[in-house]
């Protein structure tokens, strides 16, 4: 395999991983709103289906975040090696992580070194475990 038929394959794979966080998104919001639903038919409490669907959809948006950096890793690691978007993966790495260090604390009220670290798909499983009749 020469080298331009696998870089090729690595930029193929890369959009990949973009096309299921997209897919994970796009899902990931009909079951948040699903389970939200099934919490207000449980309780009739919209505070509570609320929390539901606010905990769930977070989850969503942490594993999305997590599956676009694996996608931004092989782009940048795979394809295109250089020291500029090393550095520039490095930031998007940064600011992702942020937001994610920021979406757990939203979600779980407590910083996520307070408390084991947590991935998205274990938020999505507590938000569904959490709904009452689930």
């Amino acid at each position: 395999m020469d080298e331009s038929t696998y870089s090729d394959l690595m930029l193929k794979t890369a959009q990949a991983f973009e096309v299921v966080a997209a897919v994970v998104l796009v899902v990931g919001l009909v079951f948040s709103f699903g389970l939200a639903l099934r919490a207000y038919l449980a309780s009739r409490d919209g505070t509570h289906t609320y929390r539901v669907l606010r905990r769930a959809f977070g989850g969503v948006i942490l594993l999305g975040l997590e599956i676009l950096v694996a996608g931004d890793l092989i782009r940048t690691v795979a394809v295109s090696p250089t020291i500029e978007n090393v550095a520039a993966l490095g930031l998007i790495v940064l600011i992702r992580t942020f937001l994610s260090f920021s979406l757990e604390i939203e979600i779980e009220g407590v910083p996520p070194w307070r408390r084991a670290l947590t991935s998205g798909a274990s938020v999505i499983k507590r938000a569904a475990t959490a709904t009452p009749g689930a």
